[in-house]
C-alpha cells in the first residue's frame, strides 16, 4: 500500500467513526447541530445559509461587486436523502449539509481587479491555498486599498477556504492576511471555530474529492458550484469526538509522511536499479555476452565486404554519400583497399572472434535533404518520447510556407533518427510507421538508414548502450556548454561492434524479452 493509499484509508476511517471509539458521555451530534441552528437563528439565518458570490452580469469591469456581496441572501437547504448517504456512521453522529454549519458561503470576484504593484493586498485564488495556509507566490498579483474596499469579504477566525476551480480541494484557513479573493477560491465561515480542523481533514478525504469531481462541470478545467459546496453531506460527530479524531489523525499522519519519504526513496532506488539493469543488459548484448555465438552464422567481416561491394558498385562512399557525388577512379580504388582504419586505443572492449569493429559511417547512409514543396509531416525534437524512444502518435502537419529552415532531412520507414544536440537526452527512435504526409525531419537529427546487412534494431540498441553514450557525450566529441552537440563527422566515426546478421537478430530478441523486466523494476 502506498503512502497516498494509507492516508486515504486513515482519513476515511476517521470520517466513518472507525478511528476512535465512541463515548456515550460525549453526547450526540444532533445536539451539536441543534445548538448551531439556534445560533444561526439568533443571527437571522434559521434553517438556511448565507451565500454570496462574485457574479454580477449587470456590472461593468470597473465595479465587479454584486448585490449578493452587499446583502447576504438566504436559501433553504434540502433534506439529505437516503441516496446521498455514501456510508454508515455511528448512532451518535448525524448527517448534515455544509450549509447548515456555516453562516456564509461564497467565492471571489468573477473578473479581474485593477492590479497595483505597490499595493498592500494580494489577489488570492485556489492555487494559493496549500495545506491550511495561504501561500503568496512570486507571481501573486497585488491591489491597493481602494480595490480591497470594493471586493473585501466577511472573513474572520472561523473562515475556511477551498479551491473549487481547476485544482479541486486545496484548503487554507484565514489568518488575517491582507487579501481579496478570485472566483476559484470558495470561502465559508463556520459557526463553531472548534470544528475547523475536523472540517479541514474532511475536505482532505477521497470522499470529498470524489464528491467534488462528480458535481464539477467542465472537462479541461473543473468547476464546483457554490450550490454543490453548500449541499455537501457532512458526517458530523459530537464536538469532543471531533477533537479526538483530529488528535488521532495528527498522531498517525507524521508516520505516514515518513513512510511516504521512504517510499519515494525506494522508488528512486528501484528506478535506478531498473536503469542500471537496462544499461547492463545493453552492454552485455553489444559485447557478445547475451546470446551464444553460432559458427554456422558466419563472420561479420563478410557483412562489411558485402556493404563495401554495394557502395563501390554505386561509386559512393560515406563521405560523398551525403551529397550524392560520385568518387573519382582514384578515390574508388583507394576505398576498395582501405579498411575501417580503427586504432587499438579506440576499441573499448573485447568482442567475439566472429564479430568485427567498424565505423558507424561504413554501415549506414542517409537519404539526403530537400526543401519542402508541399504539406508535410514535420519531425522535430518534440516529436519524440525520449523516455521510451518512440515517435509521438500525433503528426505535425506543416505547409511549405510555414516550414522551419531546419525542416530538410528526408526520412523513410526503418531509419534511425538520432538527435545530435544533447545526446545524453536520448532523443532518438526508429521510424516505425507510415505517415499520412511525407515525413521530413529537422537537421537537428542524424538520419541513419541501414544497409540490408545491418539490423536497425541492433544498431539502435547499441546507440543506446553505455559504450556509445560515453563516446557521444565525451567532451572531445560533444562541443558546447549549455547545449553540447556532436557533429555528423564525429558521430559517423563512432566505432560499432558488429556481429553476424543472424546473431544481431537473436540479440534483439533477447534484449526485448529482458527490457520489460527492467521497466517493472522501476515501477
Amino acid at each position: 500500500m502506498t503512502a497516498k493509499d494509507l492516508k486515504n484509508a486513515l482519513l476515511q476511517e476517521a470520517v466513518q467513526g472507525k478511528l476512535v471509539p465512541q463515548i456515550a458521555s460525549e453526547g450526540n451530534a444532533r445536539d451539536l447541530l441543534e445548538e448551531i441552528r439556534k445560533e444561526k437563528l439568533s443571527h437571522g439565518f434559521a434553517n438556511s445559509y448565507g451565500i454570496c458570490d462574485g457574479k454580477d452580469k449587470k456590472t461593468k469591469k470597473s465595479d465587479l461587486r454584486s448585490k449578493s456581496q452587499i446583502s447576504v441572501t438566504k436559501k433553504e437547504l434540502p433534506e439529505i436523502t437516503e441516496d446521498e448517504i455514501p456510508f454508515e456512521i455511528p448512532e451518535n453522529w448525524c448527517w448534515c449539509r455544509l450549509g447548515e454549519i456555516v453562516s456564509i458561503l461564497g467565492d471571489g470576484i468573477h473578473g479581474t481587479p485593477n492590479y497595483d504593484i505597490s499595493g498592500n493586498y494580494y489577489f488570492v485564488n485556489g492555487n494559493n491555498l496549500n495545506n491550511g495556509k495561504i501561500e503568496i507566490k512570486p507571481d501573486t498579483k497585488k491591489v491597493n486599498q481602494s480595490e480591497y474596499e470594493k471586493y473585501k469579504k466577511e472573513l474572520n477566525n472561523n473562515t475556511v477556504f477551498v479551491s473549487i476551480n481547476g485544482t479541486l480541494g486545496n484548503i487554507a484557513f484565514y489568518e488575517s492576511e491582507k487579501i481579496i479573493l478570485g472566483k476559484s477560491a470558495c470561502y465559508f465561515n463556520l459557526i463553531k471555530n472548534e470544528m475547523k480542523i475536523y472540517i479541514y481533514w474532511l475536505i482532505k478525504t477521497k470522499y470529498f474529492l470524489d464528491y467534488a469531481n462528480e458535481e464539477a462541470t467542465g472537462t479541461t478545467i473543473k468547476n464546483v458550484s457554490l450550490a454543490a459546496m453548500r449541499n455537501f453531506p457532512i458526517p458530523l460527530p459530537p464536538l469532543a469526538e471531533q477533537k479526538r479524531i483530529v488528535a488521532a489523525i495528527e498522531k498517525f499522519m507524521p508516520l505516514i509522511e515518513e513512510y511516504g519519504k521512504k517510499e519515494t526513496q525506494l522508488k528512486a532506488i528501484n528506478e535506478k536499479i531498473g536503469t542500471l539493469t537496462k544499461k547492463a543488459i545493453l552492454q552485455e548484448a553489444v559485447q557478445g555476452k547475451l546470446v551464444p555465438q553460432i559458427a554456422a552464422e558466419g563472420n561479420a567481416r563478410d557483412l562489411l565486404k558485402e556493404i563495401r561491394k554495394k557502395k563501390l558498385s554505386h561509386g559512393l562512399d560515406f563521405a560523398n554519400a551525403k551529397s550524392g557525388k560520385k568518387k573519382s577512379k582514384k578515390e574508388t580504388a583507394l576505398a576498395g583497399s582501405n579498411p575501417c582504419d580503427i586504432k587499438e586505443d579506440e576499441i573499448p572492449f573485447d568482442i567475439p572472434e566472429n564479430w568485427c569493429w567498424c565505423r558507424l559511417g561504413k554501415i549506414v547512409y542517409n537519404n539526403g535533404q530537400k526543401t519542402p514543396d508541399k504539406e508535410f509531416s514535420y519531425i522535430d525534437i518534440g516529436s519524440i518520447d525520449n523516455l521510451h524512444q518512440k515517435l509521438n502518435d500525433k503528426e505535425n502537419f506543416v505547409s511549405p510556407e510555414q516550414a522551419p529552415s531546419r525542416a530538410r532531412k528526408i526520412v523513410k520507414r526503418g531509419d534511425i533518427i538520432y538527435a545530435t544536440v544533447r545526446p545524453y537526452l536520448h532523443n532518438m527512435c526508429i521510424i516505425d510507421k507510415d505517415f499520412e504526409k511525407e515525413p521530413i525531419a529537422s537537421t537537428g537529427f542524424a538520419v541513419l538508414a541501414c544497409y540490408p546487412q545491418i539490423n536497425n534494431q541492433y544498431l539502435f540498441y547499441y546507440l543506446l548502450s553505455p559504450s556509445f553514450d560515453n563516446y557521444a557525450n565525451d567532451t572531445e566529441n560533444s562541443k558546447g556548454v549549455a547545449y553540447p552537440a556532436i557533429n555528423d563527422d564525429k558521430l559517423y566515426k563512432g566505432v560499432i561492434p558488429l556481429p553476424p546478421l543472424a546473431e544481431q537478430k537473436r540479440i534483439v530478441v533477447a534484449i526485448e524479452k529482458m527490457l520489460p523486466l527492467c521497466e517493472k523494476l522501476g515501477e
